[in-house]
């Protein structure tokens, strides 16, 4: 799938596959393309070039049943401030041409479910930045989509809404079975969230893959032996070598690949050479060491073919 503007390139040939009922980030600097990936998923501008398949509809082809298969939830709260909670389910209800007594009974349903039953009748603008996130999200599950579309969801949101946030996400789809398509800008949010994660920077795919895949793709990681005197840091040093040793600390770092068998081979020199360390830490590479390597930039503040992306 691509996208261009003239003679800029937005997205490039990006290619992916999306299982149903799972959670799929997109990370990737701001102006990476991100958005754009969205909007065209979610049929609100086109492509130029590609396919793409969106709960078994052709994303062209079939836009009606594509949007009867979606939510989108977007950077901004769509919803309307001089309304009630209330009032905003029951105009989403009205959108999705549901009946009067169906859509009283699935916004009750959704108040109760994201904890909003008592401001039900308030009004919006009354609303904390995380109760309006959680309408947010309530209003795009009035249609019962079995896709929805994430962008960015928690931006601005303090560290418990985002949390709860989180738990939310989880319930959809461990609950629902509902896919998420996810874009963030917090890479704990993508690490925490998401079963794979693809990394797009300058319009294209660098990298795919789980959490953990994606950290063994990038170098760094080390077993960082802490000793009480020198003695013990010299015995370490002739053992493993020299390269990262921190004299000031009384540290040795040793390169890991963080697996068991490499943590006992260290344990069993450690005892064989009879050296006794005060204290053992693992550190592997988390996303913000995956995001800067792969995009040369720090953290930001579905079936396919070659050209084709899709959202079962």
């Amino acid at each position: 799938m691509s996208k261009s503007y003239g003679d800029k390139v937005v997205l490039d040939g990006i290619d992916l596959q999306i299982p149903e009922g799972t959670v799929f980030a997109l990370l990737g600097p701001n102006g990476a393309g991100k958005t754009t990936t969205v909007q065209i998923l979610s049929t609100l501008i086109s492509a130029n070039a590609g396919q793409a398949r969106i709960a078994g509809h052709d994303l062209t082809g079939d836009v009606d049943a594509v949007r009867a298969a979606i939510g989108v939830t977007g950077q901004f709260s769509a919803v309307d401030n001089l309304l009630t909670a209330h009032e905003n389910l029951m105009l989403m209800a009205d959108l999705h041409h549901l009946p009067r007594r169906e859509g009283r009974r699935r916004a009750t349903e959704l108040l109760r479910r994201f904890e909003l039953t008592e401001a039900a009748e308030k009004p919006v603008a009354t609303f904390s930045g995380g109760m309006r996130r959680k309408l947010d999200l309530a209003m795009t599950l009035v249609g019962d989509p079995r896709i929805i579309f994430l962008d960015e969801p928690t931006t601005g949101l303090d560290p418990r809404s985002r949390r709860t946030m989180w738990e939310i996400i989880r319930g959809l789809v461990a609950d629902d079975g509902v896919t998420i398509f996810l874009t963030t800008q917090y890479l704990e949010e993508a690490d925490q969230l998401a079963d794979r994660i693809a990394v797009l920077d300058h319009g294209k795919l660098v990298a795919e893959g789980t959490a953990e895949e994606l950290k063994r793709l990038i170098p760094g990681g080390h077993i960082r032996l802490q000793f009480t005197d020198m003695d013990g840091l010299d015995a370490a040093t002739a053992l493993f070598g020299s390269d990262t040793r921190d004299d000031e600390a009384l540290a040795l770092n040793i390169p890991s690949d963080g697996s068991i068998p490499t943590l006992r081979a260290v344990l069993d020199a450690l005892d064989a050479a009879s050296i006794t360390a005060e204290s053992l830490t693992v550190r592997t590479p988390d996303l913000d060491d995956v995001f800067l390597t792969l995009t040369g930039r720090a953290q930001p503040a579905a079936g396919t073919n070659s050209q084709m992306e899709n959202a079962r």
